[in-house]
């Protein structure tokens, strides 16, 4: 037991504080609204909502990602007191918060950028769209086909039943504990070997558009929404295609996403449509790398935005004496539509590649700066809860363009820890 006060063990420019300003001022009334233990209902008192969030928030800029260690922080670290103000917090509690909001997340990623668009804080003159292959919370050996699916079904059916007798015929309060947590461990293993099975014969279509043989296509029993991706280190592993969309003259994240896929010749459009969803309008100059620009996607988007793409080299050709011909690959070719012959042509000018060097400076800035803070490796399984964990990396990112950008948004160096503001 010690004596102190809070609001003088921060100074008034801490990070903390930014993070708390920008929590409080956020609509989490869906999150107040789904605690049942309040007033006269019975239960235990609920964490206050504003605590996790800017927790994990805080715990994010650091480049803490782990529930037990954030939990340990509450207890030893001045800033993660201070957020908390005398509220204790338990992992399972902020592991829950970080996994399950994926909604959320993404309603406070519009929020965030349409204030910054109000204040007019940022444009949507260029923005440059990235993937960023993020390891998965799943083993290599975990992959299976189809037969070895079904095997591991039966086998993991089996023990569920096998757990519910026991549990319904051991009448030990200790033992029922133990039984209940093996039960549900059983049952959580079959619902993910179930959907390993209901996704297998979408890894076998593109499988076999890929040249494979759909026979061998193979789905992971520990996280179904995985993939076997080529990494950046040459490699290949399970992992997540991680999508942003960054203004690049501010360098706010205003569109993300997290696919299957491998690859991004199928993400352009969709990011494109995803912005204009959030801001009502569609950015004048789009920039990406080599592998986006499908055709099919340059026409997709060609009357709402200008594509900035490097142009494949062609294919080599020869001529009737076996000599090299030398090709233009921006000049327009047979078959091409009108979209994608301006855009060849586009990019032979001096000026698309000065504004195409803005797409390295702005999206793999983007994608350090997240690996630096710690999405090297997701800590969930499965497609909603990796969505609202890349949430938070956003919501962080851009918290701190803000504090630069329109710290009058987030009300940097004015903010009062949670302990005054649950007294207020």
């Amino acid at each position: 037991m010690r004596a102190f006060d809070l609001e003088s063990v921060l100074p008034p420019e801490h990070r903390a504080r930014m993070v708390w300003g920008y929590v409080v001022r956020q609509d989490l009334s869906k999150l107040f609204e789904s605690i049942k233990a309040r007033g006269s209902n019975a239960g235990r008192a609920a964490i206050d909502p504003r605590v996790l969030f800017a927790l994990w928030l805080y715990a994010t800029l650091e480049g803490v990602g782990s529930g037990r260690e954030v939990a340990r922080l509450t207890l030893e670290h001045d800033a993660y007191r201070w957020i908390c103000g005398g509220v204790s917090v338990n992992y399972h509690a902020l592991n829950d918060f970080r996994s399950c909001n994926e909604a959320l997340m993404d309603e406070l990623l519009t929020d965030n950028v349409a204030a910054l668009a109000a204040a007019g804080a940022i444009s949507l003159e260029r923005v440059a769209q990235d993937g960023m292959r993020v390891r998965a919370d799943a083993g290599a050996a975990s992959f299976r086909r189809e037969a070895s699916l079904q095997q591991h079904l039966s086998e993991a059916s089996e023990l569920v039943s096998t757990l519910k007798a026991q549990a319904h015929s051991d009448p030990g309060k200790a033992k029922r504990q133990e039984q209940a947590a093996k039960l549900r461990a059983a049952q959580e293993r079959e619902e993910r070997i179930r959907r390993a099975l209901e996704q297998l014969p979408e890894v076998a279509a593109a499988k076999k558009r890929n040249g494979g043989k759909a026979e061998d296509a193979r789905v992971s029993t520990t996280d179904p929404d995985a993939r076997v991706m080529k990494m950046a280190n040459g490699g290949f592993s399970p992992a997540v295609n991680v999508q942003f969309a960054t203004t690049c003259k501010e360098q706010v994240i205003v569109g993300m996403d997290v696919v299957k896929a491998g690859s991004d010749m199928a993400e352009l459009a969709p990011m494109v449509e995803q912005v204009k969803q959030r801001l009502d309008q569609h950015p004048q100059v789009w920039l990406v790398d080599g592998g986006f620009p499908s055709h099919e996607q340059i026409d997709a988007v060609s009357d709402k935005t200008l594509i900035y793409a490097p142009v494949p080299e062609p294919r080599q050709k020869k001529g009737e004496q076996g000599q090299e011909v030398v090709q233009d690959k921006h000049a327009p070719k047979p078959g091409d539509s009108q979209a994608v012959a301006q855009w060849r042509q586009r990019m032979g000018t001096d000026e698309a590649k000065e504004i195409y060097k803005q797409r390295a400076a702005t999206a793999e800035c983007v994608n350090a700066q997240a690996r630096n803070r710690g999405l090297q490796r997701m800590p969930v399984r499965g497609l909603s809860k990796v969505r609202s964990v890349v949430g938070l990396f956003v919501l962080a990112h851009n918290l701190l363009r803000t504090a630069v950008l329109a710290p009058q948004i987030i009300g940097w160096g004015i903010n009062p820890c949670a302990m005054s503001v649950r007294a207020a």
